[in-house]
């Protein structure tokens, strides 16, 4: 059975141009698509102050601002420690989320917060959180995420922010980031035993050996099963949110690699591409693409601002927002495998 080891992002509207809610038919939209893991209904599952996600069998303090004030990383990672020697919870493995686990309970269809509807988690804070993943393009900072419209961005590991602890092993559904150095506030490189980094504990599946096949139009990702077109620039230039979706539509009238099920990807498929170890670009070392850009469309649109979409910025691995009428960003086509 292929993989798809990339979450569904929860958008299902689809919108136009200018943010208003539009016939997903034809559209090629996330909303239309859908693709990845679908969530589970209920997506979770509340046992006194731990909440279990049932898509990734993670299990969350019910209490989101959980330090009632933001820390710096240190410090965060520091309150991790002592709820694992006071054993909160009746538990000792308790972490810091990395990147892609904190991002895994991001709907993109929602906002204030980006949860997914009938969260039931407490005391949400409409903030930056801090994840376990130092960010490659400068040590000295590391990756938190917005919880008030999902993006993902990177801060000084000295500045305050919030801290929301996770446990548990998960069911296989999330890939690890790829960090497996450790840091401290300076960015100088540092042992990581004890540290409770993303680079010690390296939580989520392993990556396959190789992880692309590459043929002469086509990459597939033996990690998600997704299939890439090998060129990443192939309007050769940076478009509009709809003059990317063109794009796409004419790849599919050549028939790219015999292929005709060539889309826009949306923010998860994207995100999947990222090795947290690495920056400009933020890809595997021996990746096999080529013309890589900058920053890249998604189909998916903000659910903060429908007038504006999702994009990856593929040089730093982050995760932000283009308004969908400016000639913003570059255009990349996937399709499933198989």
């Amino acid at each position: 059975m292929t993989p798809r080891l990339y979450l569904n992002t929860g958008q299902w509207l689809c919108y136009a141009t200018d943010g208003g809610e539009m016939d997903c038919a034809g559209s090629g939209q996330d909303g239309e698509e859908a693709p990845g893991i679908i969530w589970p209904e209920p997506r979770f599952h509340v046992a006194g102050d731990i909440v279990r996600d049932c898509l990734t069998d993670l299990e969350w303090t019910v209490r989101a601002n959980f330090t009632e004030f933001p820390l710096d990383w240190l410090k965060s990672l520091n309150t991790v420690r002592r709820m694992n020697r006071d054993r909160y919870a009746g538990y000792r493995d308790w972490r810091l989320p990395n990147r892609r686990e904190l991002r895994s309970l991001i709907s993109y269809q929602t906002r204030d917060p980006a949860l997914p509807r009938a969260h039931p988690f407490q005391d949400v804070f409409l903030g930056w959180y801090w994840t376990s993943t130092t960010a490659a393009i400068n040590p000295a900072y590391a990756w938190y995420v917005h919880m008030e419209g999902g993006r993902m961005f990177y801060g000084r590991k000295t500045e305050y922010r919030l801290v929301w602890p996770v446990r548990g092993a998960g069911n296989g559904v999330l890939p690890g980031t790829g960090q497996h150095r450790c840091f401290d506030m300076d960015g100088t490189r540092i042992p990581c035993q004890g540290t409770g980094q993303d680079g010690e504990l390296q939580v989520g599946i392993e990556w396959p050996e190789p992880r692309f096949r590459a043929d002469p139009d086509l990459v597939l990702d033996r990690l998600t099963g997704l299939v890439w077109s090998r060129r990443a620039d192939l309007a050769g230039r940076w478009t509009t949110w709809e003059e990317a979706f063109q794009v796409v539509s004419d790849l599919n009238d050549r028939q790219l690699g015999g292929r005709t099920s060539w889309r826009l990807p949306t923010i998860n498929e994207l995100e999947s591409l990222v090795d947290a170890s690495r920056h400009t670009p933020a890809l595997p070392k021996e990746h096999p693409f080529q013309d890589v850009q900058e920053a890249y469309w998604s189909s998916t649109s903000s659910g903060f601002e429908p007038d504006w979409c999702m994009a990856l910025y593929m040089h730093k691995g982050a995760v932000g927002v283009g308004q969908k009428k400016d000639e913003n960003f570059s255009v990349w086509a996937v399709s499933r495998g198989g």
